[in-house]
């Protein structure tokens, strides 16, 4: 399984512009990791003054369904890439007939929809929780009776860090749980009494050949992710079977570049496949600064064709987000001789939004400390 209609191609040589979808602070990572392999980096995003454009060669200020623009983004690019899901599945499209897209436009359609993710990672053997998709208030009072409450009503596209989510317990009323949804299409998904949440983040190249970080534990506050410690405080035979279902998620996609498998690990030591994302993901952060290779340098290495690097883990780390004010804290953190700042370059602080990251690092074996 390829991820485009094109063969397998030489390795792109560095000195190549690599073309990235979208302008946050996941593009911004990889646009500083490209340019320390020697890439040039092209952005297309509609917004202004991003994150990623900032450090990149080039941007392309644009709609994502502005062809035109498209068409000249892609004629300007060597190979291209996105940073995240919310991108029109026609807007990848368009680009990946006129350059090669790694990962493929296939990838991203499946991840963007929960209910074809879901349905997609239940045929390849991947375990979810039961999950019913949900076009009316009606559905959902049946689907309630099947999958029982409590639950949890997610619009189907769309929506991250607990936006578009509805819980429902034994008082809520279907009706209302469905309008506060704010879609015409959900998905509902049985509820998890979980140990802990961890993530898989590994690289596959065009070969099929795959490379996995060590799996981390994700902590989360009001639905945003708000700490990774690494490696997760899981049984070994845990962590090897998370890793065996990330990789069989992979190989099913046809992935070539890089993916995030987040999971929920029950009391009795299984696992159950939440979510998947093609690229690089917050919960991989922590790779930065305690890897040999970082989520982002190895995602350049998968997207161009080069040797996938070493993902081995030389330290125990800790990384939190700083999240809306919490970047306020800076003065104290850059005080801090442990700390590994990272800032996105966003204007205004808002509630919810992801202003940077600050990793701490600790001896390997000895685990990573909770942050205060």
């Amino acid at each position: 399984m390829t991820t485009d209609s094109r063969p397998p191609a030489a390795p792109i040589p560095p000195g190549a512009t690599i073309g990235i979808v979208g302008g946050g602070q996941l593009g911004r990572m990889t646009a500083l990791a490209a340019a320390r392999l020697g890439y040039r980096v092209h952005v297309f995003t509609p917004e202004a003054d991003s994150p990623a454009a900032q450090v990149s060669e080039r941007a392309t200020v644009a709609d994502y369904l502005d062809m035109a623009a498209l068409d000249a983004f892609a004629g300007s690019v060597d190979v291209a890439t996105f940073e995240f899901e919310n991108v029109p599945a026609a807007t990848v499209e368009r680009i990946a007939a006129r350059a090669p897209m790694r990962p493929s436009a296939r990838c991203l359609e499946i991840a963007q929809d929960r209910i074809r993710e879901k349905t997609f990672l239940n045929a390849n053997g991947a375990p979810t929780v039961p999950f019913a998709r949900i076009a009316s208030p009606a559905e959902l009072a049946c689907a309630l009776d099947e999958i029982g409450r409590p639950a949890v009503l997610k619009t189907a596209t769309l929506g991250y860090d607990g936006k578009g989510q509805v819980k429902i317990d034994a008082r809520t009323d279907p009706a209302e749980a469905y309008l506060r949804m704010g879609a015409d299409v959900g998905i509902l998904e049985g509820f998890v009494d979980f140990a802990c949440e961890v993530s898989v983040v590994l690289a596959r190249d065009a070969a099929g050949r795959v490379a996995a970080f060590d799996v981390a534990e994700n902590r989360h506050a009001n639905h945003i992710l708000d700490v990774t410690l690494a490696p997760a405080a899981i049984a070994p035979e845990v962590a090897d079977e998370a890793e065996r279902v990330a990789a069989r998620v992979a190989e099913a996609l046809g992935l070539v570049g890089l993916l995030a498998v987040e999971m929920f690990v029950t009391r009795d030591g299984c696992v159950l496949v939440n979510e998947i994302a093609p690229r690089p993901h917050n919960s991989g952060h922590w790779t930065l600064d305690a890897c040999v290779t970082s989520q982002f340098e190895q995602f350049v290495r998968a997207v161009c064709g080069l040797p996938l690097g070493d993902p081995a883990r030389h330290s125990d780390a800790a990384m939190k987000n700083l999240i809306g004010d919490e970047v306020n804290r800076f003065d104290a953190l850059v005080r801090d001789p442990g700390a590994k700042i990272h800032l996105y370059g966003k204007g205004a602080p808002r509630p919810g939004r992801k202003m940077g990251h600050v990793t701490w690092l600790f001896p390997r074996g000895l685990g990573p400390k909770t942050p205060g």
